[in-house]
């Protein structure tokens, strides 16, 4: 099937700019860079770096122009597009037994529903992708240009069960695109989404096994537990893993881990910060997570954040400072907190901190993360609590860059429904203990 033509729609032209002086304008069209269709920004970034290039640019009168441009290599034209791919998102085709996007609730910002599953978007952010997506194009395009390290859904290497999981029935052979980018020397992640009963047990160490065969280009895999919010009527039946589960994943993840270390010198399969949770034991000492590569998939989190609090910590001088404040986290990280709030307490006596654990009623007590935990929720259970001066919350409630949680309250109306003032806190420990002393 042909690919589509693509015509990128310059929004904005640099003042100062090559573009400007040659007078390129908002609403003229990039067609071509050295007769090479663009087909997104890797493309245009490729080839706008040589020194001597020719653009293809159409007006919006229908003249196309020619400019033959001579510049420095690391100087850019001045334009920018409407979308920072410059080409639409890949949504996903699949339909996962364990999608998280399934289980949202009605009536939430559309935004919440795109499911994606696009390999730039895992060069770029970080996302993770499921292969079955990427055409032989893509990888090619990803080879040429190294968009590395590429994050990948794995979710098993049984290719029959790989087909029943996502509900697709190429996502097995999906899997021989693996070898493509391990031959063509590419970096990769992977990630195991555990479904009990599914892909765990015996299915779990065939994955693991089967994963080691592309060390070292393959960095890291980690396992984390199916997502399970109160929304699930008509979907896949699945059962939530219980304390004695998730003990025993950990028996099997920590088991390969010491054989992997053993042979190559790294760990490999991590475990997610929510195993231990519910297993109920500690997160793993800091050199167990090979410099933390997984840390936005909820891997190592606890852990470096209790190390860059007790290394801040340490440099503390302790007076006589005197206030009482809040913190609300959800149950993943609220016994960490509730610690690194007693020790503040103990250089500082005069400091009362109140660390509320907020249950997630919106999706459901078995989401625990801090991240999915709404304004209502933050609302219903602070009203009438003693909050002191301050409630502190960590930045991974909002939505990127804006004051907005998930279900769209922001935090000026949270902060007028409980009536005290709120401080977003940075991800780091050393974070942490500047908010708490007003010192951010």
């Amino acid at each position: 099937m042909a690919r589509k033509k693509h015509e990128h729609i310059i929004k904005s032209v640099v003042q100062g700019s090559i573009a400007e002086e040659l007078g390129i304008e908002p609403g003229d069209k990039l067609l071509a860079i050295d007769g090479q269709e663009i087909e997104d920004i890797f493309d245009y970034q490729f080839y706008v770096e040589d020194e001597e290039i020719v653009v293809l640019i159409e007006k919006e009168n229908g003249e196309q122009w020619e400019l033959e441009i001579e510049k420095d290599a690391d100087e850019q034209l001045g334009l920018e597009f409407g979308q920072g791919l410059m080409d639409e998102y890949r949504s996903c085709r699949n339909k996962c037994m364990f999608c998280f996007i399934d289980q949202m609730p009605e009536g939430m910002r559309d935004t919440l529903y795109f499911k994606d599953d696009d390999s730039r978007l895992s060069f770029l952010q970080g996302n993770y992708v499921t292969l079955t997506n990427m055409s032989e194009h893509d990888i090619e395009r990803i080879i040429r240009y190294r968009l590395e390290p590429i994050n990948i859904s794995f979710q098993t290497t049984n290719p029959q069960l790989r087909c029943k999981m996502l509900h697709n029935r190429f996502a097995g052979d999906a899997l021989k695109k693996v070898d493509r980018l391990f031959e063509g020397g590419i970096e990769m992640n992977g990630q195991i989404v555990l479904c009990k009963g599914e892909n765990d047990g015996e299915e779990l160490e065939r994955s693991i096994k089967d994963l080691t065969a592309y060390i070292p280009l393959l960095r890291s895999v980690s396992v984390v537990p199916v997502g399970l919010t109160k929304f699930r009527d008509g979907l896949y039946p699945l059962e939530p893993f219980t304390k004695e589960d998730a003990k025993e994943v950990l028996s099997v993840i920590h088991k390969w881990q010491d054989r992997i270390y053993e042979e190559y010198g790294i760990h490999f399969i991590h475990a997610g910060d929510e195993w231990y949770l519910l297993a109920d034991e500690e997160v793993p000492e800091e050199e167990r997570y090979d410099g933390y590569l997984q840390l936005e998939n909820g891997v190592g989190m606890l852990r470096l954040l209790f190390e860059e609090f007790t290394e801040g910590y340490q440099q503390l001088v302790g007076d006589s400072r005197r206030e009482e404040l809040s913190i609300a986290t959800g149950k993943l990280a609220y016994p960490y907190i509730s610690a690194m709030a007693e020790k503040i307490e103990e250089k500082f006596p005069n400091v009362k901190i109140h660390v509320f654990c907020i249950r997630n009623d919106f999706f459901g007590e078995r989401i625990t993360v801090s991240g999915l935990i709404t304004g209502q929720d933050l609302m219903a259970q602070l009203q009438g609590e003693t909050l002191g001066s301050r409630l502190l919350l960590p930045c991974n409630m909002l939505k990127t860059d804006e004051d907005v949680f998930l279900d769209d309250f922001t935090v000026r109306q949270v902060s007028d429904a409980l009536q005290v003032p709120i401080d977003i806190v940075k991800s780091s420990g050393q974070d942490f203990i500047d908010a708490v002393l007003g010192e951010g």
